[in-house]
């Protein structure tokens, strides 16, 4: 392990902008640090790894961090990027996101940890709901001028933008809040440092001249430092947007994105880029990642590098055995295995495999009489085109069951079902059929 925070994140790459003292401070205290996390959905998904990862180095090194949840921020929107307004959340539905990201939040960090830097989860609705206009106007809004909020890159973007769509007063004010939470935090927390990515810079340094400005008029109180550093938005070497598979967004959450897909995600990165990631997203040391490219680089084709990339974010994000369940369904489809072993698979994880595969619905009950194999593989499912095709296909030995070549003679009954529900009907090494049970 490096000897100190700013050093560890910079040979992984993880450092993009940096205030001068930054690193100092961090060499000489334990601090406090704070990412904010917007609530725009009830989960987070893999763009959010990064600023977790932060608050776990941060948890590691021995310093504090507070992980916010921006139920007030949410509720307008950061502009940041954004090249029009967004669409404003109502409060139940903001509510129920709030709640979600806390869970997920949970798992990679021990908010009931008791020791002095255990980590803290906030909510900034809990210290803005009471906060009236007026109080707001007077006490932040006096602090930061206009001419600087409009110097902010998202500001300025967003004001020259082609489109004529301009930026509202509620967008226009985020800034000002976010750095309202920066100098609350610094006051109930004794918290120095805003960490984010790239596109928060803007942001977060409101919060640290706000810190300076407000201290610096509060009586009896020398002007305050705090400081910010940000870490660069991760991008894939082709130029496309990281994150998203064809299905979507890959989200952390097991019900939104399965363990095998999200292992499936990984897996299927490119040289390239598992070179960079196996920096970002594990908690590998230098000497391991260096042997582990080394490796990588003189028999690429062995993917030595993406395998132990996806088996280090699956388990620190799901768990070893949800890992141990995704390398099992991998190797169902693409490797050598068994009937058995094909029926350990759950039913989710079982259609993520198999998606796309053309399914038939069969009658349980013709089932429980028995169906032979030919009416199975032609009548039944259309899997071939006739009942000739389906006999010559049994006679050259090309027709596999839950993976297990059969004969003509094969009589499929309820016991070849997968979760009681699924037959899964094979030709050659590629050609698949899912029968499922009604």
């Amino acid at each position: 392990m490096a000897e100190n925070l700013v050093e560890e994140l910079r040979w992984r790459g993880l450092i993009h902008d940096i205030m001068p003292g930054t690193e100092e401070l961090l060499k000489s205290e334990a601090t406090t640090a704070y990412i904010g996390f917007d609530p725009t959905s009830d989960s987070l998904h893999i763009g959010s790894l990064v600023p977790i990862i932060l608050l776990v180095h941060l948890r590691k090194f021995g310093h504090k961090p507070i992980a916010l949840v921006g139920g007030a921020t949410g509720m307008i929107g950061d502009p940041t990027g954004k090249s029009d307004e967004r669409q404003l959340l109502d409060e139940a539905t903001l509510a129920n996101n709030v709640e979600g990201i806390k869970g997920v939040l949970s798992r990679y960090l021990d908010f009931q940890a008791e020791d002095a830097q255990a980590p803290v989860l906030v909510n900034n609705y809990d210290w803005m709901k009471e906060f009236s206009f007026i109080d707001f106007v007077r006490d932040v809004g006096k602090r930061i001028t206009v001419n600087y909020m409009m110097a902010k890159d998202s500001v300025k973007k967003r004001l020259s933008a082609d489109s004529g769509v301009g930026m509202s007063f509620t967008e226009f004010t985020y800034q000002l809040i976010q750095g309202y939470d920066f100098y609350h935090l610094y006051k109930e927390y004794d918290c120095k440092l805003q960490m984010g990515g790239s596109d928060q810079w803007g942001n977060i340094t409101t919060g640290t001249e706000l810190i300076r400005r407000m201290t610096a008029a509060e009586e009896g109180e020398e002007s305050a430092k705090a400081f910010a550093m940000t870490c660069p938005l991760i991008t894939k070497a082709d130029g496309s947007k990281f994150g998203k598979s064809e299905g979507g967004n890959v989200w952390l959450d097991s019900e939104k994105t399965s363990p095998y897909k999200f292992y499936q995600f990984w897996l299927n990165t490119s040289d390239e880029d598992a070179e960079k990631y196996i920096k970002i997203f594990t908690f590998l040391d230098q000497k391991t990642v260096e042997s582990l490219i080394e490796a990588h680089r003189a028999e690429p084709h062995l993917r030595q590098l993406q395998r132990r990339l996806a088996e280090e974010v699956t388990t620190f994000v799901h768990s070893e055995a949800d890992l141990e369940n995704a390398v099992k369904a991998s190797n169902i489809l693409f490797g050598k295995s068994t009937s058995e072993e094909l029926k350990t698979l759950d039913e989710k994880t079982f259609l993520d495999v198999f998606e796309g595969v053309p399914q038939a619905d069969i009658d349980r009950s013709e089932l429980e009489e028995g169906i032979d194999m030919i009416a199975a593989l032609a009548v039944k499912s259309d899997f071939l085109k006739s009942n000739g095709e389906a006999r010559r296909a049994l006679k050259e030995n090309s027709i596999s069951v839950n993976k297990e070549k059969v004969k003509e003679d094969k009589m499929l009954t309820p016991t070849d079902l997968i979760n009681d529900k699924f037959i899964l009907l094979q030709r050659g090494k590629k050609n698949y059929f899912v029968l499922r049970t009604v």
